[in-house]
């Protein structure tokens, strides 16, 4: 467990279930499909992040989702960095007391794991924590001894390491031997802060009985569920989750490309306030 409180833990310690959202960022420097001018991306990205939080959303993730295709980590250039570190450092400035976390897609744990220490950010969800996956990008090695070397280089221990578990997106035909639990005993014994659990894909629902697994196996470790939470299966991942990272639910059409629908986030903030008020 990093030494040292962030915002995300101070949530948790309080026994809030935070909702976490997606922003994912239009098209950064370099990418296949970036059109200037480079201020338009950032004030887009900063301002979904503040109609979240203005609408009940305890916590935002930022991600640059619209870099397709992705590059592995050994293949970015230093101007995704820049990219993600501006709108970062601009989102830390709208919103200081909110809790922020970034991924840099795909596998650039490193990366993250700098700009969220120039900018204060509170976490980082690092894919390939541990085992080996294949992804659409290619292959994905584990990171977990050289990223926490890292982060005790960058003196960022109050930044916390959210570690996907048989990732979305990806084959485990390699790791079909080691179960979801296994996968999560190695997290834990590789001193990951905090699991994460998805479907298959973005938007897809993740099975309750997952998150449970993950939750028996990983304990006391905090479970998020990565994908496809909505409002109308929140009441069944409630019990053994301890948060939700969601995207493509609070889009308009429920997909992950598209604007934040103001009445999606609504939906499932009032749910969310409905079950933390039933004592569940």
């Amino acid at each position: 467990m990093a030494a040292g409180a962030n915002r995300l833990q101070a949530l948790l310690s309080q026994g809030v279930k935070p909702i976490i959202g997606m922003v994912h960022m239009r098209p950064t420097l370099a990418s296949h499909r970036y059109r200037d001018p480079h201020s338009r991306l950032v004030e887009e990205a900063v301002q979904e992040a503040v109609t979240l939080v203005s609408r009940g959303v305890h916590s935002v993730l930022i991600e640059n989702m619209h870099d397709v295709p992705y590059q592995r980590a050994e293949e970015a250039g230093p101007e995704l960095s820049v990219s993600m570190t501006t709108v970062a450092m601009e989102t830390r400035r709208r919103l200081p007391d909110t809790p922020l976390g970034v991924q840099i897609l795909s596998g650039c744990n490193r990366a993250a794991l700098a700009v969220a220490k120039a900018t204060d950010l509170d976490f980082v969800r690092a894919e390939g924590f541990v085992f080996a996956h294949i992804g659409d990008e290619g292959l994905t090695q584990s990171c977990a001894a050289d990223l926490l070397r890292y982060r005790r280089q960058l003196f960022a221990s109050s930044v916390w390491l959210l570690a996907d578990v048989k990732k979305k997106h990806s084959s485990h035909a390699i790791t079909a031997d080691t179960d979801l639990a296994e996968t999560c005993r190695a997290a834990k014994f590789f001193l990951t802060d905090a699991l994460v659990v998805t479907g298959r894909a973005t938007g897809c629902p993740t099975v309750p009985a997952d998150v449970a697994e993950a939750a028996a196996a990983g304990q006391p470790l905090p479970v998020f569920v990565g994908s496809g939470a909505s409002a109308s299966d929140l009441a069944g991942l409630w019990t053994a989750a301890d948060g939700f990272i969601v995207g493509s639910a609070l889009k308009a059409g429920g997909r992950w490309e598209n604007a934040v629908e103001p009445r999606r986030v609504d939906e499932l903030v009032r749910e969310h306030s409905r079950l933390a008020a039933s004592g569940l």
